[in-house]
């Protein structure tokens, strides 16, 4: 089974410490998940910024409503440029998910680059559509609600 991958561009016209200070807090990720996936944290969240080494955990229902635990740790963190998390355990092979932020003359790039494999070999592959296009969905909100929350002036959305 192969790695996809997707990158997901989009420019913000809010000042780069407002969008870093938003997008680092880890409690903001109920807030960019669509409610149908009932994202559930089950381990406290300590501090309003991420972390390099931090677990974070929850409960999630991707597909069919089937629940899911998942476990990621928050890798590498460098200020107002980029941070990333990896899954440690959950529904993926491999998760892989890289923000990045740049300063722009209009405001902020952010740049999600994601990186997944998905398990159970020839099932995974037979599953891979279905994955790819909740994917794209679950981008596509998080992609509206950044537009909602930061009055976005001009986007980009590059989804396989």
């Amino acid at each position: 089974m192969s790695v996809h991958s997707f990158q997901r561009v989009q420019n913000f016209t809010a000042p780069l410490e407002e969008v870093w200070n938003f997008f680092a807090s880890p409690s903001n990720l109920a807030v960019l998940t669509p409610e149908y996936l009932n994202l559930n944290f089950t381990n406290k969240i300590y501090g309003s910024a991420m972390y390099p080494g931090q677990i974070i955990t929850y409960n999630v229902r991707p597909l069919f409503g089937i629940p899911f635990f998942w476990m990621t740790e928050i890798t590498q963190v460098r200020p107002m440029e980029y941070f990333i998390d990896q899954q440690v355990r959950g529904p993926f092979s491999l998760w892989h998910h890289q923000h990045h932020f740049r300063e722009t003359d209009s405001g902020v790039e952010m740049t999600d680059l994601i990186h997944y494999k998905i398990p159970l070999g020839m099932l995974g592959s037979i599953a891979a559509p279905i994955v790819q296009k909740k994917l794209r969905e679950i981008f596509g909100y998080r992609f509206r609600k950044g537009e909602e929350l930061f009055n976005v002036k001009r986007s980009t959305l590059n989804l396989p």
